[in-house]
């Protein structure tokens, strides 16, 4: 079994949405843990709404290209996500492979360790509360010293929404 961090994030009917994408992720996946999910700003178009974001730890079989193509992208339709043009624009559903196990993946469709672990503290902050040992493949950079680094994030934690979605793990 490999160990992969999931990012999710959504800003239409974002607890909706999220909660749904862990019920499905738990079909396919052993989701082991949930992190803190947190309100964020948007990137790059700050008239559309706000987003939720948390990273999900699980186990899995399946190879980091089934995961994206035949899991990810699945529940991401399924949720009714539509990719345009625009990858900033608001959607129901977003799915990333953050980390799979050590492995570093440099390809057309997938890359791993998803490059935005370095900017983006939604992704950061998460990682070092699962896992504060983790050291980042390919950098050796720990990945709480990254988070460190976002002293200022405009992240608003929504507890009540962590615990019903670690509450689904538990079932």
């Amino acid at each position: 079994m490999s160990r992969v961090y999931i990012g999710i994030g959504s800003n239409i009917d974002p607890e909706r949405n999220i909660l749904e994408a862990v019920r499905q992720l738990q079909c396919s996946l052993h989701l082991t843990s949930v992190s803190t999910f947190y309100l964020t700003e948007p990137e790059c178009y700050p008239d559309q709404p706000k987003f939720i974001n948390g990273v999900v730890s699980a186990e899995t079989d399946l190879s980091p290209e089934d995961l994206k193509f035949n899991v990810l992208r699945c529940i991401e339709a399924r949720l009714g996500r539509r990719r345009g043009d625009n990858k900033y624009a608001p959607r129901t559903i977003d799915l990333d492979i953050l980390l799979y196990d050590q492995l570093i993946v440099q390809s057309d469709n997938l890359v791993i360790p998803d490059p935005d672990i370095f900017n983006r503290p939604f992704y950061a902050i998460p990682l070092c509360e699962l896992q504060p040992d983790l050291v980042l493949p390919g950098s050796g950079i720990p990945v709480c010293d990254l988070a460190k680094r976002f002293t200022e994030h405009n992240m608003t934690p929504l507890p009540v929404l962590t615990k019903v979605l670690r509450a689904e793990l538990a079932k």
